[in-house]
């Protein structure tokens, strides 16, 4: 058992005779390993991508209502009386009438 730790230790299953099965394991495991770090490195930076969209159309979301919010404002009687008013232009005091056209029919 001692004499077999030493072994290992020391590599001797690196150099014996038949080492080339041990070989083709280590790079094997190797291998793999490697593309398990890539896939976890790409999952990360999918989640952080993922995090700054979310933040982004959050932005973008709250941006709209403001926009929203400032031309409902705007849009308002009141609001657009008040403009017009600093610019001399009153509503009028007779409420519009409706034209009605009949068609002539020949």
């Amino acid at each position: 058992m001692k004499s077999n730790i030493y072994h290992i230790l020391r590599g001797k299953f690196l150099v014996s005779d038949d080492s080339f099965k041990n070989w083709r394991i280590i790079i094997f495991i190797s291998v793999l390993a490697i593309v398990m770090i890539a896939s976890s490195h790409s999952a990360d930076q999918k989640v952080h991508d993922i995090a700054r969209l979310n933040n982004e159309v959050k932005e973008w979301r709250s941006a709209f209502v403001d926009g929203r919010s400032k031309l409902m404002r705007l849009k308002m009687e009141s609001g657009i009386v008040q403009k017009m008013a600093e610019k001399g232009i009153a509503p009028s005091p007779n409420p519009p009438k409706k034209i009605k056209v009949k068609s002539q029919e020949n």
